[in-house]
């Protein structure tokens, strides 16, 4: 099971933090465009102008009518309903019919196919809703401002902060009344594929994941042996020697143990052999749990490694040692509540493979159905998020450019591009920023030499670091989507964590709010409504 759930957890502090700076840069980047587009249209009176707008805005905020917001809320739900974008249902229907055509035998089906199934309805949920939105989103006001219909709201009493709030409100909610049906027909066809001696995959494991370290042959502390794979997310011990990867698991007591009383660990350790043998023979390995405040310490009997699958390990909570009867909750976890576990190769000179989450207590599962409404959760915080900067792109250009806009953003917010802007501000690519990778160009300058410390130089590297500043505010402008997407934990067979994906999520979310709110606002007060 090639699966990292990334279990690092977002402290509300931190989380806050990321909160506080995703907010504040985006709000300066929204004033700044705001003061140099009134700057550039009307020169100095646009400082006054850009003051009496701030002013403004803050007496139309105390002034909003929730009734005024609702009645252009439902307009947006009247033009979407006029434009058939409902008929999405339709496209959605037609996949579902045939999907099982092409996805296997449904008399009987292993783990792999039911994440198939679930990876198969959360994209598609996905990929169908998203469009609907952007396109919603991005085509509402500029098609308003062509046909000239906005003056017949701009002339009643609604303010502009509620024109935009009104959009935002009305396409989120549409997007979100497409998610609901298109989340609850998906699981209920994810229920009905998987036959009924099935039902045990669809189930959201609970991990209590650990801290992992090795020791060496030797029997001290270091790292893992190479094995020479490509894919270094594993380290390998070495059987019939002092190598073992301990963990440490925090916060084990009797809530950890299942209704027998037994404490159950779930293994997906790999297998690598010096030599082949007995091909079907499996190689094995031993848990061995101790307490280094009393010095007990227990050992099971050799287990095999299950090599293609996760395995499950069930540890009785009464151990008994040479004749002597031990506690495993009162005796073997520390009084910090620490549980340490060593895990070693019993087989000489072969070696198993393991990773910090290839080993984890498995809590007491969660119903399908919780993880699977997390994930969709997720997909919906998307569609607010894409339909708040929507809206406020459409403030600004017309209908297409602020689609594509829309859509590139989106696309920046992947786990790729956050990690390449994250190695350029650490400095790990050799050759220094933009200016100094044209003058090593230029200069034909290996990446590994230094520069020579003349005036040029300092010219150099302060211009690189203002560049550097600049991609800092990008990234908090830019919104952070890795945690949106939950279909990997659910498809995986793990429920949803809290701290990993909701609460950033969360966060990320309402930290667009107030600066597309602001956006919107300052675009339709500057900009001309009579063009097309």
């Amino acid at each position: 099971m090639y699966f990292d759930p990334n279990e690092n957890l977002i402290y509300p502090l931190y989380a806050l933090s990321n909160w506080v700076l995703t907010t504040g840069g985006l709000m300066f980047v929204v004033l700044f465009v705001s003061l140099a587009n009134l700057l550039v249209t009307r020169g100095k009176s646009g400082v006054g102008v850009f003051f009496a707008e701030i002013r403004g805005m803050i007496s139309d905020v105390f002034s909003i009518s929730p009734r005024r917001i609702w009645a252009l809320t439902r307009l947006t739900f009247m033009e979407a309903y006029r434009r058939k974008a409902l008929a999405v249902f339709v496209v959605f229907a037609v996949m579902f019919m045939f999907a099982g055509w092409f996805m296997g035998d449904t008399q009987e089906i292993t783990p792999d196919q039911v994440k198939v199934y679930v990876s198969f309805v959360l994209t598609s949920i996905s990929w169908l809703t998203l469009p609907v939105v952007l396109i919603l989103c991005c085509f509402g006001i500029p098609e308003d401002i062509r046909l000239r219909s906005i003056h017949t709201i701009v002339t009643k009493p609604a303010r502009r902060i509620e024109i935009v709030l009104g959009r935002m409100i009305g396409v989120s909610m549409i997007g979100v009344l497409v998610l609901l049906v298109m989340g609850t027909v998906g699981y209920i066809w994810i229920v009905r594929q998987t036959p009924e001696r099935s039902q045990k995959f669809l189930v959201c494991r609970v991990p209590q994941y650990g801290g992992i370290k090795f020791i060496n042959r030797d029997g001290d502390e270091g790292t893992g042996v190479n094995v020479g794979d490509i894919w270094a997310f594993r380290n390998y011990i070495e059987g019939a020697t002092k190598a073992r990867a301990v963990w440490q698991f925090r916060n084990v007591d009797e809530s950890v143990l299942d209704a027998d009383g037994n404490l159950q660990l779930e293994n997906s350790f790999s297998a690598f052999r010096s030599y082949k043998g007995d091909m079907t023979r499996s190689l094995f390995y031993d848990i061995k749990f101790y307490n280094p405040e009393n010095g007990v310490s227990y050992t099971t009997d050799p287990q095999p490694v299950n090599e293609f699958r996760s395995k499950l390990d069930k540890i009785p909570r009464k151990l008994t040692v040479d004749d002597v009867q031990y506690d495993l909750i009162k005796d073997l976890v520390t009084k910090n509540k620490f549980l340490h576990v060593e895990i070693a190769c019993i087989d000489r000179e072969q070696y198993i493979g393991m990773a910090r989450p290839d080993l984890f207590i498995r809590m007491p599962n969660r119903p399908f159905w919780v993880g699977y409404w997390k994930a969709v959760l997720g997909i919906g915080l998307i569609v607010v998020l894409v339909s708040m900067i929507g809206v406020a792109a459409s403030t600004i250009v017309k209908g297409p450019i602020a689609t594509v806009l829309t859509f590139v953003l989106y696309v920046l917010s992947g786990k790729n591009s956050h990690q390449f802007m994250d190695a350029l501000m650490s400095g790990d690519f050799k050759g220094g920023g933009v200016l100094e990778s044209i003058y090593r160009l230029v200069t034909h300058m290996n990446p590994t030499t230094d520069l020579p410390e003349t005036p040029a130089f300092y010219v150099v590297k302060g211009f690189d670091l203002i560049l550097t500043s600049f991609l800092w505010l990008c990234k908090q402008v830019i919104p952070r989507l890795q945690s949106f997407n939950m279909t990997e934990f659910v498809a995986n067979g793990f429920d949803v964590p809290f701290n990993v994906s909701i609460l950033p999520s969360l966060l990320v979310t309402t930290a667009f709010i107030i600066p597309c709110v602001m956006l919107g606002y300052f675009a339709l007060r500057v900009r001309e409504l009579e063009s097309k």
